[in-house]
């Protein structure tokens, strides 16, 4: 049997339904830990204090290799989870008002990120108009299809991009 590099023990007694099903726990506990609430119940309860849970989130880094990012929808978990493996974050977290400061500050990210999206596609769209005439998705629906958008501020799955 070989060890995976996600830390699974390929055919060491978990089959491959196993192994998915460990994957999917895995990967949604992570994503979890993207939210600093969250984070606080963990704490509350003691979990941050438990050696065994330490390991557990040490064992979890391999997330943040590539062919597991990839699955990942809350990519800040991957920070959190980095944070949680210093003693001092565990400690603190379990004050409600750093809780409270983290995720005002985590709200306060996403407002700008989506500000400075919508200000990045209007300058395409905008940039795009001068230079080709307007397609008829944008016409009828109101709305640029992906394939309206400048191809510099799609990524590989039609969604925008920082440029």
């Amino acid at each position: 049997a070989q060890d995976c590099k996600c830390g699974f023990m390929a055919g060491r007694g978990e089959s491959e339904d196993a192994q998915r099903l460990r994957f999917q726990i895995e990967l949604e506990f992570v994503q979890c830990l993207a939210n600093p609430n969250y984070l606080l119940f963990l704490a509350q309860r003691g979990y941050f204090k438990e050696q065994t849970f330490i390991n557990y989130l040490k064992y979890l880094q391999y997330w943040k290799e590539p062919e597991y990012a990839k699955y990942l929808k809350y990519p800040m978990c991957l920070y959190f989870l980095d944070l949680l493996q210093h003693e001092n974050f565990r400690k603190e977290i379990v004050n409600g008002q750093c809780c409270k400061f983290i995720d005002d500050q985590t709200v306060l990210h996403w407002q700008h990120y989506s500000r400075k999206r919508m200000k990045l596609l209007e300058t395409g769209i905008h940039q795009q108009g001068s230079q080709t005439p307007v397609s008829q998705s944008t016409v009828v629906s109101g709305a640029p299809t992906p394939a309206t958008l400048p191809t510099n501020l799609l990524n590989g799955h039609g969604q925008t991009q920082k440029v």
